[in-house]
């Protein structure tokens, strides 16, 4: 009995003695998952017609160039600047251009002739300057400034071009490396080469019957005409340099998607594709004496290449595609192989 009343008491004073709080533990960290890395955005669509593949997808080029060494050439009779360029191995318009001849590059017998030392390539049917480049590792546009190439920039079977640069074969890393495409390469290298008395193909009239990628075009001939504006809208960027220092060759205009862009005057369609990914979809339109125009950025291409179009039809309908900022439309006159600012040859709004 006793032992229990002790007990008792000693659990009683107990609970009047004050408890000491211990410091607790520091709860662990809590850990969230990290978040998913962010996806890439897939580029824009961009639909159009079916449509044959360029020809510079479809006819390969073996780097097969042949070494001609420097040396004077004299004229015999009956010889002319193609003989002479079958003769040697060199291209006829680097002969003539290094020794001051104009077309029709008439040569009398007994003239002596120097004949510029390189890498000359045989042209064959279907190869377009664009393979040539490629195959290569040079830019198609040195190879154009060294040939002395002019519009229409058709080359012909049995052509041969000086190749600058070294005398090595590029590897293929080196190829890929050294040629990126762009509006230049189409306009002037894009056309696959024909037989020497072979005409260029006529345009076609409607987007279904496209022509082969086979057939080089028809240069349109006739003036273009005061150009019109391809869409109406706020042009957020404008001709030349950027503040960044990137080149704009042309204007963006600012559109709602799926807004019709039109012809900027009568002409036939050289490109019709989205070949350059900065471009997204992309229609290129040969016009007479020497002009070109550009629209970029397109969600749907409503032409071929090939076709005839005329000023202020639809060719296709505005988007975002490529590395367009918003939907907007890019757009570029070329006279030549020149980009010119399109503000100074369109109407004034």
């Amino acid at each position: 009995m006793r032992r229990l009343s002790a007990l008792a008491t000693c659990l009683m004073l107990g609970a009047c003695i004050p408890q000491i709080d211990r410091p607790r533990p520091p709860a662990p960290p809590v850990r969230h998952p990290a978040p998913p890395p962010p996806r890439a955005q897939p580029p824009a669509r961009v639909e159009q017609l079916p449509a044959p593949r360029p020809a510079w997808e479809t006819r390969g080029v073996e780097a097969d160039a042949r070494d001609v060494p420097a040396q004077t050439y004299i004229v015999r009779p009956g010889d002319t600047l193609s003989h002479i360029a079958d003769r040697t191995g060199a291209g006829i318009t680097v002969i003539a251009a290094a020794n001051g001849l104009a077309a029709p590059y008439v040569v009398r017998a007994g003239q002596r002739l120097t004949i510029p030392p390189g890498r000359y390539h045989l042209v064959r049917q279907g190869q377009t300057g664009i393979a040539i480049a490629r195959a290569y590792g040079v830019p198609w546009s040195r190879i154009v400034a060294a040939n002395d190439l002019a519009e229409p920039y058709v080359l012909r079977a049995g052509q041969r071009v000086l190749i600058p640069g070294g005398d090595r074969p590029a590897s293929i890393a080196e190829r890929a490396a050294a040629f990126r495409l762009d509006i230049d390469d189409i306009i002037t290298g894009g056309e696959p080469a024909i037989a020497q008395h072979q005409r260029p193909a006529a345009p076609v009239s409607t987007p279904t019957r496209a022509l082969p990628a086979t057939a080089a075009l028809a240069a349109p001939i006739a003036a273009p005409g005061r150009f019109l504006w391809p869409v109406t809208g706020p042009i957020v960027k404008r001709f030349g340099a950027g503040q960044s220092g990137e080149r704009n060759d042309g204007i963006k205009i600012g559109v709602p998607l799926n807004t019709p862009i039109h012809a900027t005057a009568d002409g036939t369609v050289a490109y019709a594709g989205d070949a350059i990914a900065s471009l997204g979809g992309l229609v290129i339109i040969k016009h007479g004496e020497g002009w070109t125009s550009v629209y970029g950025h397109a969600a749907k291409l409503l032409v071929q290449r090939g076709q005839a179009v005329k000023k202020g039809q639809t060719i296709a309908l505005s988007g975002e595609s490529g590395y367009a900022d918003r939907p907007e439309v890019h757009f570029e006159l070329r006279k030549g192989r020149g980009p010119v600012d399109p503000l100074t040859e369109l109407p004034r709004r």
